[in-house]
Parts: C-alpha cells; sequence; structure tokens
C-alpha cells in the first residue's frame, strides 16, 4: 500500500489528462508542423489547447510557448533575457535549482530572503539600485517549504530601481494553489510545469506577456513562432490543458479540503513526537505543504525507513534528492544547521486521502521512534 505524500514533486496524473492523451497516441499522430490535413488537425488541437491555457493563465494566447519541461521554461527566460538585454540576472536565494544556478551561470546576483522564504525587498532594492539588469526572477510559491511571495511588491521594487528588466516568476508549484491570472499582471514571464498540476511530464509552459520579450534558447525549425524549435508533444500539450483546466476549477476546494488534511499531518506528529518544529506558520505556506524538521534524526535515514513502508515523502526539491547537507532553501531561510539536517518534507494534492494522513502519520512516527532508539544504543 502506497502513501504519495510528495505531490511537489510530481502529482499524479489525473484521469482525464490521460484519456485526453490517447487519441494523439493512437490514431491523431501526425506533426503539426506538417501540410496536409491529418498534421492540421493535430495543429488545430495544439492552437485549441493553447486557448485553454491562456484563459487560465489570464493572458493570451500567442504569449504561451510550449516547452519540454519547467527547467527548461525557466532556463528559457534567464538566458533569453541575458541573451537580448545583456545587463545581469537577479533571482532569489531561494529559488529552484533550474533558476538559481542558470543565475549563477551568467554570473548574476543573489538576493536574501526573510525567515520565511521569502525574497526580501529591501535587500532587493539594494542590489538593483544603479546596475543594468535584465531579468529579476522570483519564485511564486516555493517548492520545498510553500511559502509565497507577492509578486506585485516584487514588480514595484523592479519597476522603481531596474526600469529595463523583465520580472519572471516560476510558478511551477503555485497551480494548484494560487490564481495566476492576478499574478500574470505583474510579471513579464511565467514559466509552469504539466507534471506539477497532473498533467504530464514533459511538457513545460512559458508565458511570454505582451509578445516576445527574449531570445530563443532552442532554433533550428521555427516552431512557436521561432521562439521554442523542436516537434510539439501534441498529446502532453492537450493533456496539459486539460489538467490545467481541473486544478483551477478545483482549487478553492481543494485548498479548504487540504488545509485540513496538512493540518491533521502535522498536529498528529507533533503529538506524538517530541522535537518536531514546523518550518514555518501554516500562514506563511500553502495548503499542500507540511515541511518539518524532526530533531534527533537525519532526513537520509528516516527516507530510508519510510520507503521500506512504502511512503513517498522528501528532504528537500526531488532534483536534489541524495544530497547529504540540507538544502540551499533552509540554509537561506536561517534555519540551523542541527535542525535542517532532519528535514522531511511532505506534500499533499489531489489524490491524498484522510487514509493517507493517518497511515503517514503512523510510520513517520515509528521510524523516528525506531532512528532515535538507535542513536540511543549507540551513544550508550
Amino acid at each position: 500500500m502506497v502513501t504519495y505524500l510528495d505531490h511537489a514533486a510530481s502529482a499524479p496524473m489525473r484521469d482525464e489528462a490521460i484519456e485526453a492523451m490517447l487519441p494523439f497516441l493512437r490514431d491523431q499522430y501526425a506533426n503539426p508542423s506538417g501540410s496536409h490535413r491529418f498534421a492540421r488537425q493535430a495543429r488545430q488541437a495544439v492552437d485549441e489547447s493553447r486557448d485553454r491555457v491562456a484563459s487560465v493563465l489570464g493572458c493570451r494566447p500567442n504569449d504561451v510557448v510550449f516547452t519540454g519541461c519547467g527547467t527548461e521554461s525557466d532556463n528559457m527566460a534567464i538566458t533569453g533575457a541575458v541573451q537580448r538585454l545583456g545587463g545581469a540576472a537577479v533571482c532569489a536565494a531561494v529559488e529552484h535549482h533550474a533558476v538559481l544556478e542558470v543565475v549563477e551561470h551568467h554570473g548574476g546576483i543573489v538576493v536574501g530572503v526573510d525567515a520565511a522564504g521569502r525574497v526580501d525587498l529591501d535587500d532587493l532594492s539594494a542590489r538593483l539600485e544603479g546596475r543594468n539588469v535584465s531579468i529579476v526572477s522570483v519564485m511564486t510559491v516555493n517548492n520545498e517549504v510553500g511559502s509565497i511571495n507577492d509578486l506585485e511588491a516584487v514588480g514595484r521594487v523592479v519597476r522603481r530601481h531596474a526600469p529595463g528588466a523583465l520580472v519572471h516568476t516560476d510558478a511551477v508549484q503555485a497551480v494548484c494553489w494560487v490564481d495566476l491570472r492576478d499574478v500574470a499582471p505583474h510579471v513579464d514571464l511565467m514559466s509552469l510545469s504539466a507534471h506539477k498540476f497532473g498533467g504530464p511530464k514533459g511538457v513545460g509552459i512559458l508565458v511570454e506577456n505582451g509578445g516576445p520579450k527574449i531570445d530563443p534558447l532552442i532554433i533550428g525549425g521555427g516552431q512557436e513562432r521561432e521562439r521554442r524549435s523542436g516537434t510539439h508533444n501534441t498529446a502532453g500539450i492537450v493533456a496539459a490543458a486539460v489538467a490545467l483546466e481541473l486544478a483551477d476549477a478545483e482549487r478553492t476546494a481543494e485548498i479548504a479540503r487540504l488545509r485540513v488534511l496538512r493540518d491533521r499531518l502535522i498536529d498528529g506528529l507533533q503529538a506524538s513526537l517530541d522535537g518536531v518544529h514546523e518550518t514555518l506558520s501554516r500562514a506563511d505556506k500553502v495548503a499542500g505543504s507540511a515541511h518539518v524538521c524532526i530533531e534527533g534524526i537525519e532526513s537520509e535515514s528516516l527516507l530510508y525507513l519510510l520507503d521500506e513502508a512504502e511512503v513517498c515523502a522528501s528532504a528537500a526539491s526531488a532534483c536534489a534528492s541524495g544530497a547529504m547537507e540540507p538544502s540551499h532553501v533552509l540554509a537561506a531561510m536561517g534555519v540551523p544547521h542541527e535542525r535542517a539536517l532532519g528535514a522531511l518534507r511532505m506534500t499533499l494534492g489531489h489524490t491524498t486521502t484522510e487514509a493517507d494522513v493517518e497511515r503517514g502519520i503512523g510510520v513517520v512516527v515509528a521510524a523516528v521512534d525506531r532512528l532515535r532508539q538507535r542513536s540511543a544504543q549507540v551513544a550508550s
């Protein structure tokens, strides 16, 4: 019996998205860039999906660029802006590595955050002042601890201190928790990844509000109006649009439902174990985030025992799984190193049930007790 508490790494695909894919895997397999009628049918499916995505994201259909994943969308935004505009790239210290490492690759500027993992607007202002900046990237929702940035406030700071810079947000973790129609007016570029909201892996989205603003990352085929070359993943794009619409329609109800389950999960752990520290207050994070740090254990050992019991969780971003050091997110937030060693990221989503939460509590408690007993025996 698998208990899946790792939705931030990848959400299970929605049945409706799978069904939407099947015709384009079995029968309508033509290349959307072709000229015959079957190709035109595939192109129509891509264009209709673009319309549906734009409706959910609050942008024009022509502003939507389909990519291969969220990492590509982030890379495309940052590298494309640096290549076109020539200034420095800037990001917050808690960004996903798909942003942070690209900014560092270009010799950019990393801005501090507060104890909740939100970008420090005063530090951002100071870092921007008097500099030639091409792009500022601040994520909407943090992938590890679930904190939410105020992109309207970020946009105001950038317009004041670096009016020529583009504003980008990695919204990969945001779809299920934030109405991105409220975010879109305050950013120039927005990145998403379909498998985070119930779509398939291998489909990303980049929104360029107001039309092309950056140089392409991939060239050679001319697809996506020469903004992203490469054969369209028609089946994946269709499924992504379906999953996005469902996540958007269910967001309010799911937030209310999952907040109750998230609170039960954390309360249950804290009632059964000493030394379970909630990383953020519940008011500062999305409803699906149950990130804690547990005293007296190390994440790697805990995750091994959880895996044996078929409970899926993580310590940090899935891209950093296996790392021996605590995450850069917790370090930037000022979480003490000793406490961060016991980090546990449990994330809930559309398939999470009360039974998942109850089993998760039981397995985590038993695993922590086992690890603490082992440590006590070694110490004695």
